[in-house]
């Protein structure tokens, strides 16, 4: 039927209605697969397109925030995203002191990298460049390095 895929049965099928049906896991699986393969990219093209003054600085971390909010294991379809999701939590006070990059923080709700990875937005399930940031929080904050040091570096990478 129509040029952007039609529903059969709940389930969106390929463009043009002659396609396999495909689920909205696989869906989004395929979807993150593909913005994976552009995130190096796409954060390069962010940062160029988007002038400084456009894109919101750094917040400062919440006094006493804590990780209380972010996803738990046991609520993540990818058993892979477990580790980073609970190294986020144990750095909620560095997490919540970092701009994140994918875009998202025009979003109200999303105030922090912390945000992206607790239940109310739940962005890092599947957004690739939360991910990123995320991994290379935990890792630079593992190593020693302060908030400035790691929103610097974060910076320098993601724009």
């Amino acid at each position: 039927m129509g040029q952007t895929g039609d529903r059969q049965n709940g389930r969106l099928t390929g463009v043009g209605g002659g396609g396999t049906p495909v689920g909205r896991r696989t869906f989004l699986r395929t979807l993150a697969g593909t913005t994976l393969a552009l995130a190096g990219t796409a954060a390069s093209a962010a940062a160029a397109v988007l002038p400084r003054s456009l894109r919101s600085d750094h917040p400062d971390p919440r006094p006493g925030i804590d990780g209380s909010n972010v996803i738990k294991a046991d609520e993540l379809s990818d058993p892979e995203l477990v580790p980073l999701f609970e190294g986020i939590a144990k750095i909620p006070q560095i997490a919540d002191g970092i701009r994140c990059s994918c875009g998202c923080a025009s979003d109200p709700a999303i105030r922090s990298l912390l945000s992206c990875y607790e239940k109310a937005s739940g962005m890092a399930k599947f957004c690739p460049i939360c991910q990123s940031e995320g991994r290379m929080v935990i890792r630079l904050n593992d190593a020693g390095r302060t908030l400035d040091q790691i929103r610097e570096a974060l910076d320098a990478k993601f724009g």
